[in-house]
């Protein structure tokens, strides 16, 4: 039997999704933006540091939507392209100019699909190190994070990640998700 959004018409299944996608977008980066990783665990309070953990977030959003039956890997699509339609208004704001934007915003999409590899793999293997390992090489770029900083930001990740996989799928598809609160996760 069709799902009932398989029911309705193309155009107003991805308008849907396509808001829905901009909701759980704007959720990660509200998780994204709390000061506490940025205080307590030394990840870089620079674009590059915000680019990351809004990066991590919005994986772990996909990351759940992916294995959700669809309408979720639909889903997960429109949040990715709310995340790289924000970056690229963000690059226009910040005044970069019309003719690199379009190479930029290609770059970081680049390095969030790296990105979202290592997570992913991280997150499946059997290695309690790799989570960590993937964190420092990515969020902290080639310098050392602060001591047991990659740890306390694998701990968030691998409780953000449970949290997002016992919330109910009809929520999440409806467009709303939550993260715990950076103290509380990364514990």
């Amino acid at each position: 039997m069709a799902s009932l959004a398989a029911l309705l018409p193309r155009h107003v299944r991805c308008a849907g999704q396509e808001r829905a996608g901009f909701l759980l977008y704007g959720t990660a980066v509200a998780a994204a933006r709390e000061p506490h990783v940025y205080a307590t665990q030394g990840v870089p309070d620079t674009l590059d540091g915000r680019f990351d953990m809004i990066g991590l977030h919005a994986f772990l959003l996909i990351h759940r939507l992916r294995f959700l039956p669809e309408p979720g890997p639909s889903l997960a699509q429109a949040v990715f392209d709310a995340m790289f339609s924000d970056m690229d208004k963000a690059l226009r704001e910040m005044g970069v100019g019309d003719l690199s934007v379009g190479r930029r915003v290609r770059a970081m999409w680049e390095a969030f699909h790296g990105r979202a590899r290592a997570y992913e793999a991280a997150l499946d293997s059997a290695d309690p190190a790799a989570l960590p390992a993937a964190l420092a090489r990515n969020v902290w770029r080639g310098s050392p994070p602060p001591a047991g900083g990659a740890a306390a930001l694998a701990r968030l990740t691998r409780a953000q990640h449970a949290y997002l996989a016992a919330q109910d799928p009809t929520t999440l598809l409806a467009g709303h998700a939550s993260f715990l609160p950076q103290s509380e996760a990364g514990r």
